[in-house]
């Protein structure tokens, strides 16, 4: 999260407020964040927070350049068990992973800006690998596994067959907000992020 601060007055006179709580109180949440196990315990400490009133809305606001699978698997867990309202919403690019996490929203509360963007591509490795060919081998199994796996979940929340979904992520696809509303992703364009989506 950020350090941005407000200066508000309360009965004890001013005081510096930082925004993100602010923003929290209203339950409204950014992640804007490379997505790693950090961000996936601060994402469950929040979504704690909000379920403590799970008939009000929680808006969430996404625009990351994916990261780690299973930080990302873990907050997509978050998303399928939370019974009340979830809004999300594609601000600036959503990519990789992120994108998965955005297309697995509430059906009807996936939006997207006007010139949002969203990236799908296969799931990928971090730095080189190396080894025995034994070694070599294993890897490239999980990484299949790991593909098929991310790419079921997208085919799964797009509605789409897992072979759609394979020849649609076999390159960096970046979509603008009219393609990711076609292909599945995003429900509706939306002009605003300041409407509250209640019912």
């Amino acid at each position: 999260m950020s350090n941005l601060m407000y200066i508000e007055e309360t009965a004890d006179g001013m005081e510096n407020i930082s925004l993100d709580s602010r923003l929290l109180t209203e339950r409204r949440y950014f992640l804007t964040e490379e997505i790693t196990p950090d961000t996936a315990i601060e994402f469950a400490k929040v979504m704690m927070y909000f379920s403590t009133e799970p008939e009000l809305p929680v808006d969430i606001y996404i625009s990351s350049p994916g990261g780690e699978v299973n930080s990302g698997l873990a907050i997509y867990d978050m998303i399928q068990s939370y019974e009340g309202i979830l809004n999300m919403y594609c601000i600036g690019q959503t990519s990789s992973m992120a994108a998965v996490l955005l297309a697995s929203g509430q059906k009807g509360r996936r939006f997207i800006l006007p010139h949002g963007k969203v990236l799908i591509h296969e799931a990928m490795t971090r730095g080189g690998i190396g080894g025995s060919a034994t070694s070599l081998y294993h890897a490239a199994e999980s990484i299949m596994e790991t593909k098929d796996l991310v790419n079921g979940l997208l085919a799964k929340h797009v509605g789409k067959t897992l072979q759609e979904v394979n020849k649609a992520t076999c390159f960096d696809n970046v979509m603008d907000a009219e393609e990711a509303v076609a292909f599945g992703i995003c429900d509706k364009i939306v002009n605003s992020i300041f409407e509250r989506r209640d019912a």
